[in-house]
C-alpha cells in the first residue's frame, strides 16, 4: 500500500541556506534563489534524477487517486522541462504511451514524444492522437500563464488557461478518461468547476504536499469523462 506521505517524508529539518545580493541580483532575485536552495523538493529531484520538484506533486497525486496506470495514452500540455511526462512514463510503461507538447523544445527522454508546438494551434488535436495511437486516458496540464504581480489578474490568467486546456482534454480524451490541471485559488474558479462537472463524473480540488504551503496553487481533477455524447461513465478516481 503505498504511504500518503511518500513523496515528502524526510524532507524537513535540513539547515537553511543563506544568499548573498551580488552584483546584478535584486532582492527578488536572491529571494527565488533562497527558497530554491533551501525547497527539500529541489534537492530531491536532483538527488533522485527528475527534471523538476514538480515531479513530486504529480507522484502525490497519483498516491492518493490512482491517475496513473500501465498501459495508458497520456498527453503532458505545457510538458517544459518534462518532471510529469518522466513520472508517467515510469508507470504506464512499454505498453503506454505518453507526448508531451510545449512551444518549449525538451531535451529528448526515454519513453516519451515531445513535440514542440502550441496546443491551441489546429493541428495539435490530431497530431497528438496519431502519436498516442488513439485518445487519450489521461490529460495532465501543470502549466501557469506569465505572471504580472497582480493577484487577480494573475488569477484570471491561470483559469482562462486551464478552461482553454479543459477545453483541448474533451477533444482528445476517451470516455472515462481524466483531466489535471493547475488552477489558483481565488473564486472565479468556480466557474471552470461548474463547466467540468457537466461532462465528467467526478471534480474535485488537490493540493499536494509539495506545492508550497505559501502558494495559492491547487490542482483540479476530473475523473470519468462523459465523452461527445454526454453519457455517463463509471469513474474509478477514488
Amino acid at each position: 500500500m503505498s504511504d500518503r506521505r511518500g513523496a515528502g517524508a524526510g524532507l524537513r529539518g535540513e539547515l537553511k541556506q543563506r544568499v548573498k545580493t551580488g552584483r546584478g541580483r535584486t532582492a527578488s532575485q536572491k529571494r527565488w534563489l533562497e527558497r530554491q536552495l533551501n525547497d527539500p523538493y529541489v534537492a530531491r529531484a536532483k538527488r533522485e534524477g527528475y527534471r523538476s520538484r514538480a515531479a513530486f506533486k504529480l507522484i502525490e497525486i497519483d498516491e492518493r487517486f490512482k491517475l496513473l496506470k500501465p498501459g495508458q495514452r497520456i498527453v503532458d500540455l505545457g510538458a517544459a522541462p518534462g518532471g510529469w511526462s518522466q513520472v508517467a512514463a515510469k508507470i504506464v510503461g512499454e505498453s503506454g504511451r505518453v507526448v508531451g507538447i510545449d512551444l518549449l523544445e525538451i531535451e529528448p527522454m526515454a519513453g516519451v514524444s515531445f513535440v514542440t508546438l502550441d496546443f491551441l494551434a489546429p493541428e495539435a488535436p490530431g497530431l497528438l492522437t496519431d502519436l498516442l495511437g488513439g485518445p487519450a486516458d489521461l490529460v495532465l496540464s501543470d502549466m501557469a500563464a506569465n505572471t504580472t504581480g497582480h493577484k487577480q489578474t494573475d488569477h484570471l490568467r491561470i483559469i482562462g488557461l486551464a478552461e482553454t486546456a479543459a477545453h483541448f482534454a474533451r477533444e482528445i480524451l476517451a470516455p472515462g478518461g481524466s483531466y489535471l490541471a493547475k488552477v489558483f485559488q481565488g473564486g472565479t474558479e468556480g466557474t471552470l468547476l461548474a463547466d467540468l462537472k457537466r461532462d465528467f463524473a467526478q471534480v474535485r480540488h488537490v493540493k499536494p504536499n509539495a506545492s508550497r504551503a505559501d502558494s495559492s496553487e491547487l490542482y483540479v481533477l476530473a475523473a470519468g469523462y462523459r465523452g461527445p455524447t454526454g453519457r455517463a461513465v463509471e469513474s474509478d478516481a477514488d
